[in-house]
């Protein structure tokens, strides 16, 4: 049940952080117990320009497939977001970090960033210029977009996504820009829910 007060809590600080001109509260501000909340501080989510984060493509990309995660884990979704580009466009960190990943999974080159507080961002298909261990800050180049990922109708797309330790989340929040979505603070009794 932590968990999923934790995970409400996190949810909170996103949408707030969201909002114009909005900052996440300071990890002073917050609890020191590494609970979500500290997290989502300590890694500095904001939604104001002159945030910690960046988009990972030069410009303001066009975003042709939105963050569409699935209702349980195990399901199918769009686990972060696809965003249009010439093929050969330099893909950029979103955000200070050590790159974790450079290399196929599945068949496709992925390039994986860990930045502060169990905060991972993914970008595939990338031709990577840097190697497992290499620091980033943000807007550092790490490689060269690809043609050819699935489900997608322009010349190119990056697929963007973000994940905070096994839970994937919008990658459009770390810039602002993610959708609102209201969650309950406290679990609703079965017996009002149905």
């Amino acid at each position: 049940m932590r968990t999923a007060i934790g995970r409400s809590v996190l949810a909170v600080l996103v949408l707030v952080a969201c909002l114009p001109g909005a900052s996440v509260p300071s990890r002073a501000a917050l609890s020191s117990s590494g609970s979500p909340a500290a997290v989502a501080s300590a890694a500095g989510i904001r939604g104001a320009p002159g945030g910690r984060f960046r988009w990972p493509l030069p410009g303001a990309p066009r975003v042709v497939r939105r963050f569409d995660p699935p209702p349980q884990p195990w399901l199918s979704g769009h686990r972060g977001v696809d965003l249009a580009a010439a093929p050969g466009a330099p893909v950029l960190a979103a955000g200070p970090g050590i790159v974790l990943f450079a290399g196929t999974v599945a068949g496709r080159p992925v390039l994986t960033v860990g930045h502060a507080d169990g905060l991972r961002t993914t970008y595939e298909p990338v031709r990577s210029r840097v190697t497992a261990g290499t620091p980033v800050y943000a807007g550092t180049p790490v490689g060269e977009l690809l043609a050819g990922h699935p489900g997608c109708a322009e010349a190119a797309c990056l697929h963007w996504g973000l994940r905070h330790d096994a839970e994937y989340l919008d990658p459009l929040a770390l810039l602002g820009l993610g959708r609102v979505r209201l969650l309950p603070l406290h679990p609703v009794p079965a017996d009002v829910a149905g």
